[in-house]
This record gives structure tokens, sequence and C-alpha cells, in this order.
């Protein structure tokens, strides 16, 4: 088993109506001056999967500054109050722009998201471009462009997912084990090694009564958003975000896998020049989940970024 190197504190912050698990990293001698550090996990992932980047910053950079991340709604330990049959994206905005106004009232946070987080991440900072100091976005590629054509099929497609998630038809899989679970882990992730993936499992999924193991994720996460991707909205928020910002991908092309031609890097990277003040990095021998596969090579980055003047 993955030996934490610096534990967290856990606890729940009621946001909207919800109570939100956060995981809190504080050293002892935390300096009010630095800035807060805030991490956003991807889809279907946990705020403990930082763990790893966390464990990996050096001492220097990590005394003193408070860490902090978050479970997103209906993943974790973040629970709805009530049965959901949906969500909506502008959802974890509003989640993100409370939570910083509990943790750091009137202080510029540097904001770092991975994928689903990284997303949420960028369009914040435009929304909110005061409340950034700095910006880390780890393969938050965004979604590929879709036309008002599309919609009435989308919309079919959200009617059709809403049943079927009330039918048990788009339930999350279940294990027979926390090591079920960690081979599970391993099978998308094909880098990260077994110790790493017995932690993880342990906090991205539960055992039932009968000892069986489930995914710490809502189902109703899997029905598709009514909403088109709009490119010309998130390009005006690209430009919008003032934070200098860092955007990290891996050497594993990710969106080429998902997307089949429809989205490509190099779109990606030309939405990226919007953004005022945007550099790029690429983690080696990674794949999307770079902050496991990598994290001595992704703190590195973020450390170093966040300490440049």
């Amino acid at each position: 088993m993955y030996t934490v190197q610096r534990p967290s504190r856990s606890e729940y912050l009621p946001l909207r109506g919800i109570d939100y698990h956060v995981r809190l990293w504080e050293p002892e001698n935390a300096d009010s001056a630095l800035a807060p550090l805030v991490l956003a996990h991807g889809w279907m992932d946990v705020a403990a999967s930082y763990q790893f980047v966390v464990d990996a910053f050096s001492q220097d950079f990590f005394a003193g500054r408070t860490i902090i991340a978050a479970d997103w709604r209906g993943f974790g330990l973040t629970k709805p109050a009530a049965r959901v049959d949906h969500y909506q994206f502008v959802d974890y905005l509003a989640d993100l722009d409370l939570l910083l106004e509990h943790y750091a009232p009137g202080q510029a946070v540097d904001l770092v998201g991975h994928s689903m987080g990284g997303n949420v991440a960028m369009l914040y900072a435009g929304a909110r471009p005061a409340r950034i100091r700095r910006l880390v976005n780890l393969e938050g590629f965004g979604l590929a462009p879709t036309q008002a054509g599309e919609a009435p099929a989308r919309y079919a497609q959200w009617l059709d997912e809403t049943r079927a998630l009330a039918r048990g038809d788009l339930d999350l899989k279940s294990y027979d084990s926390l090591e079920g679970v960690a081979q599970r882990l391993r099978k998308t992730n094909r880098r990260i090694d077994q110790d790493k993936a017995m932690w993880l499992a342990r906090h991205w999924a539960a055992p039932d009564a009968d000892g069986r193991w489930h995914i710490l994720g809502d189902a109703a996460h899997k029905v598709v958003n009514p909403h088109l991707f709009r490119v010309d909205e998130v390009l005006a928020l690209y430009a919008a975000i003032t934070a200098p910002t860092l955007a990290i991908e891996a050497s594993d092309d990710s969106l080429a896998q998902w997307n089949q031609g429809r989205y490509s890097l190099a779109e990606y990277h030309a939405r990226l020049t919007q953004v005022r003040d945007c550099r790029t990095a690429r983690v080696d021998d990674a794949g999307h989940m770079l902050h496991h596969d990598q994290p001595q090579a992704v703190a590195r980055l973020i450390e170093d970024f966040l300490r440049t003047p």
C-alpha cells in the first residue's frame, strides 16, 4: 500500500444545499500571505487523487502553504441531499465560487484543475478573473465543437438517458473486493503502480453491507448534458482570463483517442491562443492521469510556475 507522506484532514462545508467534502493539507506554520493552492479533480475522480502530487512537492514549497481539494458534487463523499437525475456543468463554477469565498475571502488563489476540473478552472478564471493569481490546467481540453443542428438529437438523447437512469440501466459497476477496484484503476491507466492503485481505491470506492465495493460517483453523471458545447462562449471566457496560465498535457494524445478526428490537440492549442498569458508544457511517459503517472514531474512544473514572478 502506498505510504502517504503528507496526511490531509477532511471537513464538510455546507454549500448550496449540499455538504461538500473538503480535503485540506495545512502545514503547522501556514503563511496567510501565500496564496492558497486549490486543486480541482476530474470526472469520476476524487480530491484524494492529488495526494501523490502533494507528496511530491518540495518541502520549501509545501511549508506554509494551505492546499485545498474538494470532492465535486456527486463524487467522492460529496453527496446530494436528494436523488438527482442529471448534473449541470455551471453548478461546479457556482460551487467553486462559494468554496473560495469560504477558504480565501478577498484573496486570489492559485488554481489547478485536471480534466473536467481543468475545464471548470478555465471557465471560472474567465468569469472571476480577479479571484485567480495563477492558473494551471492539466489536460482540461474542453469538448469537440457542436453545431445548432445537433440540438434535437442531443435533447432526445438526454430524455432517453434520464429514463435509462430511472430504470437502473446506467448504474455503475460494483466490485467484489478492494483489489477488484484497484484492478479497474489499473485497467484504465496502465502506468499507475499497484501500491498507488490500492491506496486510491479506498478513496475512489466504498463497501456496502454485503462487502461489495461501489464507485463513489453518482450514476447521474453519465447522463449527457442536454446543452451543446459553444466554442464561441468558451473562447470569450478564455479571453477574459487575466491570470498567467500554464496548460500541461501528457505525451499520450488523449484527444485523438477520444474524439476520432472530431477535435484535435492542434485545435485545443488554437483555443489557448485566446488566453492572453498562456504557456504550455508536456509530461513525457504519461497518459491522461498524468498526476498519477508522473507526480514528481507534475509537481515540479506546478511549483516552478507558481513561483514565477
